[in-house]
This record gives structure tokens, sequence and C-alpha cells, in this order.
């Protein structure tokens, strides 16, 4: 093929076609070899991949983890899923300040020690004997590693290395916590079920362990540090960038937040996105197993069936990634919660010893919706607030974790009262659909309106 290029390079010259013509056969040359190279945005975006799949299955672990740990040690539901709570809400407000410090210290640094955490806090469980080491460990230590690969990871490396096909990416990377899911919990189950509990959560520290020689490999901060620009980019277009802020991380997040809540677009997007995280994992993730036990089902079932919401999740965020780029996000998300606070009001008549037509269309249903919201939430930050969208969208999740972190308390504890979870399923039912309303009210954006 080289020999073929340089008898095209020289063809003109021989025919007396003259050096101009020999120049731009070189160029082309130059243009067809560059095509054919693999942007560096796509080897960035599959180690964040594999790391957000960690990320997910790392923080989701505790879910399975509840039976085995009331039985051994004694300890209430209401108890382990206040370290549940602890790591939820850790996973939301960390994320903001993540981003931020991504912007001074770059992704790399920050998502190989998150790993590093991770793997300290899921190990240094086997060796615990009283509750407050739960909650130092699972809440503390993993909510802290696993926040920082929050979803201000997602918005992070699409705002930097996507212009192309921003709302795809958005979507596959926001599947890595389906994908999460349905690796580790299946896993997690059956190690849990057949040797107990500690090695499940050595497996969770060794495999945190692993992904970070992979991202140390292949994540860059910028498109500039190897000489390219985002993917899709115009090559004459001016270079979006973010400077590492000079007040310290803290303050850029903080300020950050200080602007954003000055606008009632994001206060609606923060009160929809609590509502989001409340319906899927403080909830449906952290109480589906316990619940579908006590009507009978095997943990190994239960937590299958939580792996394949994981798997049509996968399908469901990805088409709503490409739903984004086309449609208005703000009528995405109010389909999306509409139909899911639906789907939560049928749940409590749906559990049964086995898995009958019934819930299996549930689980399916409630894949494909289960956090198809995040693209479209992640467009109308960057959209509304620009290059401080990813700070944005870090404190929009830092609410979207507080609805989780009292919903999964606040569900253990009715189960503990009530002995049943049938009230948690209604209330959240009737809360989507007020998310779904302030979803609408979001204004939409006119030409010439400046970004908050």
């Amino acid at each position: 093929m080289a020999k073929s290029w340089h008898i095209l390079a020289f063809l003109p010259l021989v025919c007396g076609a003259g050096v101009d013509q020999a120049v731009r056969v070189t160029e082309v040359r130059t243009v067809v070899r560059r095509s054919r190279r693999l942007h560096w945005a796509w080897p960035v975006a599959f180690a964040a991949f594999v790391a957000l799949v960690g990320a997910a299955g790392f923080r989701s672990a505790p879910s399975v983890l509840i039976d085995p740990l009331h039985e051994e040690f004694g300890w209430s539901r209401g108890t382990i899923s206040a370290a549940v709570s602890i790591n939820l809400l850790l996973y939301g407000f960390i994320s903001p300040f993540a981003a931020a410090l991504m912007e001074r210290l770059g992704m790399r640094r920050v998502v190989a020690g998150a790993l590093v955490l991770v793997s300290a806090g899921s190990g240094l469980t086997v060796f615990m004997t009283a509750s407050w080491q739960l909650l130092l460990c699972w809440g503390v230590l993993v909510g802290t590693g696993t926040g920082a690969m929050a979803l201000t990871f997602v918005a992070t490396v699409t705002s930097r290395w996507f212009v192309r096909h921003r709302g795809l990416v958005s979507g596959i990377l926001t599947a890595a916590g389906a994908a999460g899911q349905l690796i580790f919990l299946p896993l997690i189950a059956m190690l849990a079920t057949d040797y107990g509990w500690r090695p499940a959560s050595l497996t969770v520290a060794g495999a945190a362990l692993v992904v970070v020689p992979i991202v140390l490999l292949l994540v860059r901060d910028r498109p500039s540090d190897v000489g390219t620009t985002a993917y899709g980019a115009d090559p004459g277009a001016p270079v979006e960038t973010v400077a590492a802020p000079a007040t310290g991380t803290a303050a850029r997040a903080l300020t950050v937040l200080r602007d954003a809540a000055r606008t009632p677009v994001f206060w609606l997007l923060a009160g929809g996105f609590a509502i989001c995280g409340a319906s899927t994992n403080g909830l449906i993730g952290t109480h589906f197993v316990p619940a579908a036990h006590d009507h009978g089902m095997s943990h190994t079932t239960a937590a299958g069936l939580l792996a394949l919401v994981g798997l049509f999740d996968i399908a469901g965020t990805i088409a709503s990634g490409w739903l984004t780029d086309r449609v208005d996000p703000r009528w995405l998300l109010g389909a999306y919660y509409t139909l899911r606070g639906a789907s939560l009001l049928i749940l409590p008549h749906l559990f049964a010893p086995t898995t009958e037509p019934p819930m299996w269309a549930f689980i399916i249903f409630y894949g494909l919706d289960w956090v198809a919201t995040v693209p479209p939430t992640v467009a109308l930050c960057r959209q509304r607030f620009g290059l401080s969208g990813p700070i944005v969208f870090g404190w929009v999740f830092a609410s979207h974790q507080v609805g989780a972190a009292i919903a999964a308390f606040g569900a253990g504890l009715t189960r503990d009262q009530l002995g049943s979870y049938d009230l948690a399923w209604y209330v959240a039912g009737g809360l989507c659909a007020l998310a779904a309303l302030m979803s609408m009210r979001i204004r939409p954006i006119e030409q010439g309106t400046p970004k908050h």
C-alpha cells in the first residue's frame, strides 16, 4: 500500500501535471492516513466505561448483603440501610467536587485514586465487628470512591472529548452503570449465598484494583494532551477549555452552585433528579431483593432479576442518548418519569415466590427506563450552564443521591415498622408524577438567549 502511494504522489510529475498536483496528492495521502487512525476519544470512552461499570457494581453490592449481614450480626435492616444511605449521599455529594478536582488534577489521577479507595473500603469490611465499621467502610470509603466516578465523570468525558455523537456517547457511558449491576450483582449474590459475604467483599476489592491500570493507560485529560481536538470538532473552531481553578477545587464547585442556584431551571432539574434517585438506586436498587424475598423468592433469583434491569437499561439508556440528540430533552424527561411512576404503582401486586409473566414485563420496562433520564439531564445542564455544565450536573446528581438516600433509609424503616414495603412503592409512584410535571415546567431555550 505504501508503494502505491509513492507512485500516486509522483505520477502527476511524470505526466507533466506539475508540482502543485503532486503536493495535493500528498496532502490527500496524509488526510487518509489520519482518517484511518482511531481517534483518541474512543480509548478514553472505553476506559471510562470500564471504570463506570466497576463503580456501579461496587456501589450496588450492599443491596444483596443486607440479609447476610442481618443474619450474622443481628443488625436491623434500618441500621444496614443507614450505611447504604451514607454511601448514596457521598456518592452524590462528592460528585461536584470530583468534577472540579478533575479540572485541577485531571481525570486520570482522580479516577485511579477513587478505585484504590473503593478497594480499601470493600476489603476492610472483612475485619468489621461493629455496625459503625460498616458505616465507615461501605458508607464513607466506598461512597467517596464511587462518588468520584459518578455520572459527572460522564459529563466531563463527553464535554471534553466529543462534539459529534455527544448524546449517544453519554447514553453509552451512563449504561455502564447498568452493566455494572448486570456483571456484579448475580456474582456477589452467589458468593454471599454459597460462601458468605466476606468473599463477596474481597471480590469487589480485587475488581477495583484490576481497573486501575486500564485507567492509567488509556485515559487522557484533554484532547490537547495528545495533540488532537474533540471528536467531531471543526478544526477551525476555538477549543473549549476550562482553566484549573485558581481559588481551589472546593471554591470552584461552591461558586458554580451559588450561580446555578439563582436560576429556576437548576431547582427544577435538581428536584426531578432527586425523585429519580429515590425511585431507582434508593428504592429498587436497595430494597427490591429483600422485598422479593419477603414474598418467598430466593435471593439469587431476585438478584438475577435486578441484574436483568441492568441489561435492559443498557439498551434503554443508549436509545435515550440517541433520542437526546434529536428530541427536546424536556419532553423525554416528562415521558420517562410518567411511565416509571405508573409501573411502581403496579409493582406491589407482582411479587410472588416465582417469576410470573407480569413481573418479567415490569423488569423489562423498568430496565428500559432505569437511568434513561441521565442523557437528557446532562444535555439540559450543558445547554443552560455551558462549560460549567459538568459541575452543575454534579450538584443535580447530588440531589439524585439525596433522594436515593432518603428512599433507602425510609423504605428500610417502613419495612421494620409495617412489615411490608408496599407504602414505599406507592409513595415513589406518586413522586414520579411530580417529577414529570417539574421537567415540563422547564422553559425552552430560545436562540440568542445567554446561558445561565
